[in-house]
C-alpha cells in the first residue's frame, strides 16, 4: 500500500477584501492508487463534516504522495 497526504482547501476573503486559500481539512490515506486515496478522502471528509458533498467546505483538494515515512 502506498501513502497519500490529502489536504482541502477554501477560497475565502480577508478582511481587507484579498482572497486566501484557508487549509480546512486534511488526512493521510493507505491505498493503492491516489484515484483511490483521492475518493477515500472525499468521503472521509463528508462523513467527519457532516456534509453530503466535499465541495461544500471545500473549493480545492490537493494529493501527494508520501514516499519516505518513517518505520
Amino acid at each position: 500500500m502506498r501513502t497519500f497526504a490529502v489536504a482541502f482547501h477554501k477560497v475565502v476573503s480577508d478582511d481587507t477584501g484579498h482572497d486566501r486559500r484557508v487549509l480546512q481539512w486534511r488526512c493521510l490515506i493507505r491505498s493503492s492508487s491516489e484515484m483511490f486515496a483521492l475518493a477515500e478522502a472525499k468521503a472521509m471528509l463528508c462523513e467527519r463534516l457532516g456534509v453530503a458533498d466535499w465541495q461544500m467546505r471545500a473549493d480545492s483538494c490537493e494529493i501527494r504522495e508520501i514516499t519516505n515515512l518513517a518505520a
